[in-house]
């Protein structure tokens, strides 16, 4: 346990020291040619992710129907319409940014690693977590970018072919491809699981360099004051808190043992910082404002890794028998 707190804490200081180097070196992303190395690291890293998937896990776990009902409902349907509202009340265009940002953070899918661990922490139900965690970056390919595509009114200049193409090469091909190798390397990715998600993370900074270094060069954060980022942060709690809320509230009355309340709560509360990157890369193309689209996604990241990790810490001191 201690170890896994380690490496995730790693990884968001790495995150928050990237910003300032961006500042402070934003060419750097074009003299390093990041936009190449981290088009071929999303290709990677999905191609990992599906030689990972074993088509077992999912076999084995689709009998808890209620169970992977409802957290992928709060993922993709319950988020996205707690913020949708605001649209039109986020008057000014940082504001409208931010909505924006706000709105990516809501249609992205759970993240994997993490939910598990956080889950195995707290004692609930791990395969249940593996499955709806795996299932939940499957769906996220495809309602994602729906999502996006019927909401948010600017694209930011990237056509809907070059998106689709974008979809397809770095993501939908790689990711195929690992699901078809996984009976015979299979494997390998998980002996090596750890050194993948040194690179997955490695990628994933890199993005976010590379975001910050282009917002900085057009001065997109010159205009924006503190009290704006204080908002978005207590948005960004506020949506947190009202989802587990939710999500606790119909596992109770679903009458979820309390393994499956807990996965329920974990799984369907999270979201992917690495399909946060990824998509913004792939749906913003390169525009100047990826980084605030990217922003609320990492404030949620870290948010919910030390929130959950509490929670989960609670959750992990009861007794083994205990039921609701």
């Amino acid at each position: 346990m201690l170890q896994n707190k380690i490496k995730l804490n790693g990884f968001i200081i790495a995150l928050l020291i990237a910003i300032p180097i961006a500042y402070l070196f934003p060419k750097g992303s074009d003299i390093l040619q990041l936009n190449k190395i981290t088009d071929v690291g999303i290709g990677l890293i999905f191609f990992f992710y599906g030689l990972k998937l074993s088509m077992g896990t999912f076999r084995s776990g689709v009998r808890n129907y209620k169970l992977h009902l409802l957290i992928h409902l709060s993922t993709f349907i319950l988020f996205p319409l707690l913020v949708l509202p605001f649209k039109n009340l986020m008057v000014g265009e940082n504001m409208h940014l931010l909505w924006v940002g706000m709105f990516f953070l809501a249609v992205l899918p759970s993240t994997v690693s993490s939910s598990v661990v956080m889950v195995s922490i707290a004692k609930g139900n791990i395969p249940a977590a593996i499955f709806n965690a795996s299932l939940s970056g499957l769906l996220g390919v495809v309602l994602t970018p729906l999502w996006l595509g019927l909401v948010v009114d600017d694209a930011q200049g990237v056509s809907v072919l070059t998106v689709i193409t974008k979809l397809l090469l770095q993501i939908v091909f790689p990711l195929s491809l690992g699901i078809m190798l996984h009976p015979k390397i299979g494997h390998f990715a998980v002996k090596k699981s750890n050194l993948i998600a040194y690179f997955d993370k490695t990628v994933i900074v890199l993005i976010v360099y590379s975001s910050f270094c282009l917002s900085f060069n057009a001065n997109l954060f010159s205009g924006m004051q503190l009290d704006v980022l204080l908002f978005l942060y207590l948005a960004i709690l506020v949506l947190f808190l009202v989802v587990m809320f939710v999500v606790n509230i119909i596992s109770k009355n679903l009458g979820f043992s309390t393994e499956d309340r807990i996965t329920a709560l974990f799984c369907g509360s999270k979201k992917s910082l690495v399909h946060g990157s990824v998509m913004a890369k792939i749906m913003f193309g390169h525009s100047i404002n990826a980084s605030i689209y990217i922003l609320p996604v990492m404030i949620y990241h870290i948010s919910q890794l030390l929130i959950i990790a509490f929670i989960a810490e609670r959750f992990g001191k009861r007794e083994p028998i205990l039921h609701t």
